[in-house]
Order: structure tokens, then sequence, then C-alpha cells
């Protein structure tokens, strides 16, 4: 994959995206599509009619693979592209982020254990995996853990 600042010598943007922005240049061309056609492809060989999809529509950033329309597009796309689908599967594709705030995503994941400190969102992490703190998925991380009231376990950089 190529095209984007995640995927190629491309340099990450340090502010976040305003919404008179176009696409940013974070987008990855075609990541849930890709995502979704591989988890289409394993659910259909394994008699599976759901898929589970983590995107968040709410903080989205322009990416036109998190919204709404992309899943219902591609649902119907999985009845038309699949054996099952043709012989009346009916997929669907949850996506139980979608509507939630970032602090509502992390209240989510304490009561369900995630150890949040074993993750991070950075989009230029240092070479030892330290989040870079000044992207826009580290300040909308940031945020969330803020509007959450939850301390910030996320490694930065100092």
């Amino acid at each position: 994959m190529g095209g984007s600042a995640l995927t190629a010598d491309i340099p990450v943007p340090m502010k976040e995206a305003t919404p008179e922005e176009q696409i940013p240049i974070t987008y990855v061309p075609a990541r849930n599509t890709l995502f979704l056609a591989l988890a289409l492809g394993f659910a259909e060989v394994e008699g599976a009619q759901d898929i589970f999809l983590g995107i968040n529509a709410v903080d989205y950033s322009g990416y036109p693979d998190c919204r709404p329309e992309f899943v219902t597009a591609f649902e119907n796309l999985a009845r038309l592209a699949t054996k099952a689908g043709v012989e009346g599967a009916q997929f669907r594709v949850h996506t139980p982020l979608a509507g939630l705030s970032k602090a509502q995503i992390i209240h989510r994941g304490l009561a369900l254990g995630v150890d949040y400190s074993m993750t991070h969102s950075c989009y230029a992490p240092s070479a030892c995996g330290l989040a870079c703190a000044q992207c826009e998925s580290c300040r909308l991380r940031k945020r969330g853990f803020f509007q959450a009231g939850v301390a910030d376990p996320t490694r930065y950089q100092k």
C-alpha cells in the first residue's frame, strides 16, 4: 500500500484536520475495504454472516471508508459478490464503536478489561514505539482520555 503518510515516505501532519479539509493524507487507500474483503472471505468459508469492524464515525478524520454509507454499500456488495450471498445469506457488518465518542470507547474498553498501556494510536511513533503526542491521532486519543476522566497510560516521546 502507498499513497498515504501512514504507508509511504510522506510526512505525517502534526496538526488536527479541520472540517474544511479534504480527505487527509493519513488516509490509507481502500484499507477497510481490504480488511472487510478478507473478513468476508473467511466468513463465507466458516458459514458466518456477522463481520465486526472497529471504525469510528464520530472522530473518523474524514476517511471515506469509516462512514455508515460505506458499511451499507459493503453489505450490499457481500450479497452480490459471494456464493452465500447469492444463495440468500444476509451478511451484516457490525460497527459497535461507530457512534461512540473517544471517551465512550475508552470507558467501554476499560469495562472489557483493555490494558490501554499496551496500545497506542500514533501515526508517527518513534523507532522504539513511543507515541509522538502531536499527530492528529495522538491528540484525539489524549483528548479522549481527558474527557473520559481517565489517566492516559500512553508512553509518549518527551
